[in-house]
């Protein structure tokens, strides 16, 4: 089970290495880590390491904790965590009509990237915990207890990055170092805040560089080590002997929450240009191709003729894009992009995110035990929130609203709604060429829940006229008010059952 719990990556110094002499530096404007600030000054016993000490007390300075206000809604159902939580609907919502809430924090670390405030962490460490949940202050304590309220510059869910912006003066910082130079079995050092204790220093030595952990996307490129990372570490900084940051602890990997000595950072060589992107207000953009990916297995390639270790298997593909333009079908086995073949360490998910969305690349598929050259124009990934979208599961009872809810027309129906993707379309059973909106939540004291309306259906047309988001049933059911009449006629398609319900216009 992989856990996105904050990483603090040790710096051991290894036992042949020396001990180190902290220099100052020249002035406030300078980097803790400047080079020639740390430098190596005598040589220990063989086999002991030296001490950390003079080194952590130049580089802590420049690492913050950092903690987060939030509001998260109150499954109200008195039967939640029970199997009876699936039956009986979500209870009534707060007296004023909106959702019940409750106050939460999250906490984490992140570190000081110049003098004028821009601070590094992990996009998890600021972002709301739980569904629904809104953020609604970001807090950053210094080691000398001076606190500031951040603002957020910019965010990268895709490699869990996000800068932030503190006002203030000559702070301590740190720049990065070169990641590409990291060896396994080289010492690191991490400062950070595990279960809020703050500056806290654990070191350890780098278990593998360039880990995939298999969750996919641009950024599944890992550095890995056995330092010791707890809760509260995520977005703290790794640094190499020199005091250089090369790593962005993201997470662990760990069947009960706790350290278990296997630990993963975001290598400095692609986090630095996602964060000057972001510190310029710019946003990251990847390559797509609009596919449901799945592993291929020793069994599934035996099956399927192509050869153990290669490819990826296509399970899925989205109507309308980059995959289904240039041909690719479900089952297809792609096994090369470019001139680079998909491995289990290469994966198609990496390769196909690192290409710039437009660009034309030939992939070959094996398909029916044949190679199958086809040329494909990469898309552009959608946020994650358009993403989370299309996995629509209707079974989901929990009371938060889905992604990209629309809630226009839950005042007047007593529904709110989503548009109807391909994905969720595919996920319903519906045939793929239905257009409507998809019942996301039901009000339990609404005519729409007396006539048994639920999560999942999907309403086609309003008075006979199609809709395709929530602001076309809302537009429709105000004009229908405003001509004195007090019902509208919905057409419900349940997978490919529909019929006409009448349903009450509250108010």
């Amino acid at each position: 089970m992989r856990y996105a719990y904050a990483l603090a990556t040790a710096v051991l110094l290894s036992g042949t290495a020396a001990t180190l002499a902290i220099h100052q530096p020249a002035g406030a404007q300078t980097a803790q880590n400047e080079p020639g600030a740390i430098e190596v000054a005598s040589a220990p016993r063989p086999g002991a390491p030296m001490s950390f000490a003079d080194m952590v007390a130049k580089l802590q300075p420049a690492v913050v904790n950092i903690s987060t206000t939030q509001r998260v809604p109150v499954n109200t159902n008195p039967f939640a965590g029970t199997p009876l939580e699936r039956m009986v609907p979500q209870q009534p919502q707060a007296p004023n009509g909106q959702q019940v809430t409750r106050p939460a924090e999250s906490l984490g670390s992140g570190f000081i990237i110049s003098a004028d405030g821009y601070i590094v962490t992990n996009n998890h460490v600021i972002s709301a915990g739980a569904r629904g949940a809104v953020v609604e202050s970001i807090k950053v304590t210094l080691p000398d207890n001076r606190e500031y309220t951040a603002t957020l510059v910019g965010r990268d869910p895709g490699s869990d990055l996000a800068v932030l912006k503190i006002d203030g003066k000559d702070l301590p910082f740190v720049r990065f170092g070169d990641s590409s130079k990291a060896r396994v079995g080289d010492w690191v050092v991490a400062i950070g805040n595990p279960f809020g204790l703050g500056g806290s220093v654990t070191a350890g030595i780098i278990s593998a560089v360039h880990r995939v952990t298999g969750q996919g996307g641009a950024n599944d490129r890992f550095i890995q080590t056995d330092a010791s990372i707890n809760r509260g570490n995520s977005g703290g900084p790794m640094f190499d002997l020199s005091g250089n940051v090369i790593g962005i602890n993201s997470q662990i990997l760990s069947p009960t929450g706790g350290n278990v000595g296997i630990g993963f950072a975001i290598p400095a060589e692609d986090a630095r240009p996602i964060i000057d992107t972001l510190m310029k207000g710019g946003s990251v953009t990847r390559g797509y191709l609009g596919v449901v990916m799945q592993d291929v297995t020793d069994d599934i390639a035996t099956a399927l003729d192509v050869p153990k270790g290669r490819g990826t298997l296509i399970s899925r593909v989205e109507p309308g894009q980059a995959a289904d333009k240039a041909g690719v079908k479900q089952g297809d086995v792609i096994v090369k992009v470019g001139d680079k073949d998909v491995t289990r360490d290469q994966t198609l998910s990496y390769l196909v995110a690192n290409l710039k969305p437009g660009t034309r690349v030939p992939i070959v598929v094996v398909r029916d035990g044949k190679n199958v050259p086809l040329t494909v124009t990469v898309g552009t990934r959608p946020t994650d929130e358009q993403l989370a979208a299309n996995n629509f599961d209707p079974e989901d009872n929990s009371g938060a609203p889905s992604a990209g809810a629309d809630s226009t027309a839950s005042a007047s129906l007593g529904v709110s709604v989503i548009p109807l993707t391909p994905g969720i379309a595919q996920e319903l059973r519906v045939d793929p060429r239905t257009q409507g909106v998809v019942i996301d939540r039901v009000d339990p004291s609404s005519d729409a829940a007396a006539k048994g309306l639920q999560r999942g259906d999907v309403i086609v047309s309003v008075n006979r006229t199609p809709v395709t988001n929530g602001s076309d049933v809302a537009k429709i059911v105000a004009a229908t008010r405003s001509a004195g009449r007090k019902q509208v006629l919905i057409y419900v398609q349940r997978r490919n059952f529909g019929q006409f319900v009448p349903l009450d216009i509250a108010g």
